[in-house]
């Protein structure tokens, strides 16, 4: 038989992931607003913690692009504080909000709406704003067809021994992008269940092998061992490299 390529390994990731944990439901948000402030405050914290500080914001009567715009700094930290690093993520959700007045009078839905190869540069440029969380917003706000990469999905690569090089954020994107075809619903749902394997099984420390979905392509032997890069990619120029956030 011959020897799988990487696009075949990767869709055969994804059905299997599917099979095992079944459909996501992600992005768990209430629309495209409520989406792209998510994803700001979920860097570096757990959803419980977004989800306590988003009710602080519904349950001030401000949640809305003209309500958080026009809310003082120091009360939009205030609510902002079960999020954690909340004078951070308050300031990179005012940036967030001029982006929007400026760019696109306010409305969440015009990201939907153009290049979004364009928007995704421009996010990038809106200070706190990185590669993770500009593709999350474009992605489950959106609609666009641009992959998710986070720690789950390099720790992942890495044992199946599909890291590209180098194992960039970009790379690692273009590696999906380039083997599945552009559809939002697949990049959504399988960025869902990495996510989901990563904290069942897929562990940083201890890793549950025994039963593994992906078994199949896994050298289990050396899964605590971080693996090579198998796969070189040409550099692409979707937008400036940022720190993955």
């Amino acid at each position: 038989m011959a020897e799988e390529t990487a696009g075949e390994i990767l869709l055969r990731c994804y059905q299997a992931l599917l099979g095992a944990y079944g459909p996501q439901g992600w992005w768990p948000g209430g629309g495209p607003f409520e989406v792209m402030v998510g994803a700001v405050l979920t860097q570096n914290t757990a959803w419980g913690n977004v989800e306590r500080a988003l009710e602080n914001l519904k349950a001030a009567g401000v949640f809305s692009p003209a309500g958080l715009y026009s809310l003082p700094q120091e009360e939009l930290e205030r609510l902002l504080r079960p999020a954690g690093t909340y004078r951070v993520k308050a300031a990179r959700l005012r940036a967030l909000l001029e982006y929007l007045f400026h760019r696109h009078g306010g409305d969440p839905t015009a990201l939907s709406r153009g290049n979004w190869t364009t928007l995704r540069e421009e996010l990038l440029a809106v200070p706190g704003i990185g590669c993770e969380t500009a593709d999350s917003i474009l992605l489950y706000a959106a609609g666009r067809p641009t992959f998710v990469v986070d720690a789950y999905t390099r720790r992942l690569l890495g044992r199946l021994g599909l890291l590209p090089a180098p194992p960039s954020y970009e790379n690692i994107r273009a590696l999906f992008m380039a083997h599945l075809p552009p559809d939002p619903n697949l990049y959504g749902e399988y960025h869902a269940l990495i996510v989901r394997h990563g904290k069942e099984r897929c562990r940083k420390a201890r890793p549950r092998c025994p039963g593994c979905p992906l078994a199949f392509c896994c050298p289990g032997e050396s899964v605590d061992r971080p693996q090579p890069p198998t796969h070189t990619l040409p550099r692409v120029h979707n937008g400036p490299a940022h720190p993955i956030q």
